[in-house]
């Protein structure tokens, strides 16, 4: 009884407080908890009571998968707040994708969100890889997750040597969509834009904080975007481009209100993503404007509402993509080969959103 007060006065009790305790050695309540079949069931009984009536809670989980060189998780980064993986419907079929992939192989996900500067959680985080889904190129996140020297596998960016990459053509793609306005007769286009950096941020972006973009599927959206106006004789410097610090429709709406209000009105809108275009279309309603008589709206990912809103959009899976992800990064861990560079495919979906601009 006294051993067990004085424990507890030393703080966490120990596996050799317990080993005291039960008056065997430290090796033995090892095995209690660790090799059965070491122990008869009597000893192993009593011995487990002790360490009950101690309050030991058992062996670090951590640092026993540490030792056995395997912890039986991987981490997955991505550069929005910690909700935004149950909000988004893009990143919601990523991870299913992702989760699926660890169901197969018995191993369990740990979501890290973005964080401003460096990150301890990715540091200190007790995973056997990561899988990094569009982070900023100049992240700090990303250079700890780097750091570690785990297995790693990268989803839309950043792209690094030596690092499987898994993503697709979103230049081609959003070349494609912004193509089909053009080809309907538009040339009034405005722009709702994904964040440029890592740090939030909204408001109108010229093209030198567009060359200072350092998310891949921000920069690679406006670069279709622009080629395809470039090719159709339109100088993409006098296009309205609207930064929006989060991927969500309330700051597509926002975006749109401010785009609305130039003069001459913008007659279609390439959203970035469907989110955004959801908030478009929320926003030019809200102020008496039809959709596509008045704007036309174009979105990418073809998820959630955008058949119900008749959303013209780009069609990607970003389930496959969590899937691919998730069965490189577990081929990486058991040293097997894996393809440097997949691309998944797109396709341009044209629903009831887009029309020839009105006359006049």
């Amino acid at each position: 009884m006294t051993g067990r007060k004085q424990s507890r006065k030393r703080g966490r009790v120990t596996l050799a407080d317990v080993a005291l305790a039960a008056g065997v050695s430290p090796a033995t309540v090892s095995n209690a908890y660790n090799r059965h079949d070491q122990l008869s069931a009597e000893l192993r009984a009593r011995i487990l009571e002790t360490a009950h009536d101690l309050g030991y809670p058992g062996p670090d989980p951590a640092a026993r998968s540490l030792r056995r060189g395997s912890v039986g998780a991987v981490a997955v980064l991505y550069s929005e707040y910690l909700s935004y993986a149950f909000l988004d419907p893009a990143a919601g079929h990523f991870l299913q994708g992702v989760a699926r992939a660890m169901d197969e192989a018995g191993l369990g996900m740990l979501l890290i969100p973005h964080a401003d500067g460096r990150s301890p959680v990715v540091s200190r985080a007790v995973v056997d890889g990561f899988i990094l889904r569009s982070m900023p190129e100049d992240d700090a996140q990303v250079t700890e997750a780097l750091a570690r020297g785990l297995p790693t596998v990268v989803v839309d960016g950043p792209e690094r040597a030596g690092l499987p990459f898994i993503g697709i053509d979103v230049e081609a793609a959003a070349r494609g969509v912004a193509k089909h306005l053009l080809d309907l007769g538009h040339r009034r286009i405005a722009v709702v834009s994904f964040p440029l950096t890592s740090t939030p941020r909204s408001g109108p972006a010229d093209l030198d904080l567009q060359r200072g973009a350092t998310v891949r599927a921000t920069r690679d959206r406006l670069s279709g975007y622009a080629r395809a106006l470039e090719e159709a004789g339109l100088s993409w410097s006098e296009v309205p481009v609207y930064e929006c610090a989060h991927n969500s429709p309330e700051d597509g709406a926002d975006a749109a209100r401010v785009l609305l209000g130039h003069d001459p009105r913008p007659t279609a809108m390439l959203a970035a993503s469907d989110q955004l275009a959801f908030g478009v279309i929320r926003a030019a309603r809200a102020l008496g404007l039809k959709v596509p008589h008045d704007l036309s709206v174009v979105g990418f990912d073809d998820v959630g509402p955008s058949e119900e809103l008749g959303l013209t959009t780009v069609r990607q899976s970003h389930f496959d993509k969590g899937l691919q992800a998730g069965r490189a990064l577990i081929a990486l861990m058991r040293g097997e080969e894996v393809e440097p560079r997949s691309l998944l495919p797109t396709e341009l979906v044209v629903r009831g959103s887009t029309a020839r601009p009105r006359e006049g």
